[in-house]
């Protein structure tokens, strides 16, 4: 089944809620990760696992260090699910 676009926001967003500790209205589209939300090193690979761990969806270190904000991850996140099938274990493979 298929999660709609704004499910699938929500989702990516609680991890930043959880990783951040910070609200759900600051975290808007274009937020930037370093300046609006202060995002460090490590808590980018913390939203990382996260992803990985409540997503299926696996982002190298390099995708992660080029996206600049909320929506970038977006799209890096909804093209991976579309390469794969519509599915997202990450694996590449239609299951």
């Amino acid at each position: 089944m298929q999660q709609t676009q704004t499910e699938f926001e929500n989702k990516v967003k609680a991890i930043f809620k959880k990783v951040l500790d910070i609200k759900e209205s600051e975290i808007v589209p274009g937020a930037k990760l370093d300046e609006s939300l202060d995002i460090d090193s490590t808590e980018m690979v913390e939203i990382s696992v996260g992803i990985k761990k409540e997503l299926g969806i696996a982002l190298k270190d390099n995708e992660l260090k080029k996206t600049h904000s909320f929506n970038e991850i977006i799209g890096i996140l909804r093209s991976k699910t579309q390469a794969s099938g519509g599915h997202s274990c990450g694996c590449g493979h239609a299951h």
